[in-house]
């Protein structure tokens, strides 16, 4: 499975982190210019830390970058966390950078759109936005975390956050709400 993470200006740079940890597909990455100082005031880390967790690291300028066109396939883009910014250009079909660009692409191809919005509270523009992106077949994920496994730390709850989204990309995750009623 070939996967594109965006990762944009948004707080919560630490559930980035730890999905590009976590998940065992072929990872890209596209870390805008604001995403990267997120990263930074939020994780103390670069680009350069997240080198080893991903196949390539494509600057988001570059609209010459493979994933701007259709012709290279991939099974899916998650962008995470994803501004209000980021997700209403994809709304309204900007294209301006590599990132939205592949978003238009992902749009266009059917392939799997995971948007994890991490704002709150919503405008109305902005939830109109996420619903115009939820009929053109993304999914638009708040970050919001679980608590069915009684989290005690934030790690804990950005995992059982990043397992979800592995969950809905169909990869294995080890965590689920009730796995006993299912025996």
């Amino acid at each position: 499975m070939r996967i594109i993470i965006g990762m944009t200006g948004a707080s919560g740079a630490i559930f980035g982190v730890d999905f590009l940890r976590r998940c065992p597909a072929e990872k890209y990455l596209i870390l805008t210019k604001w995403g990267r100082y997120v990263l930074k005031e939020e994780t103390g880390l670069t680009e350069h830390h997240l080198a080893e967790h991903v196949k390539k690291s494509f600057n988001d300028e570059d609209l010459a970058a493979p994933f701007s066109s259709g012709s290279n396939p991939f099974d899916a883009l998650v962008i995470l966390p994803c501004s209000i910014s980021t997700m209403a250009k994809i709304a309204c079909g900007l294209g301006d950078t590599l990132l939205t660009r592949a978003a238009q692409v992902a749009l266009k191809e059917r392939r799997k759109l995971i948007i994890c919005l991490r704002e709150t509270p919503l405008s109305a523009i902005s939830l109109e936005q996420a619903h115009r992106l939820s009929l053109a077949g993304a999914i638009v994920m708040p970050i919001s975390p679980p608590f069915y496994h009684k989290p005690q730390t934030l790690e804990e709850m950005v995992e059982q956050f990043n397992s979800k989204v592995l969950g809905l990309l169909g990869l294995e995750t080890t965590l689920a709400w009730k796995p006993e009623a299912l025996e």
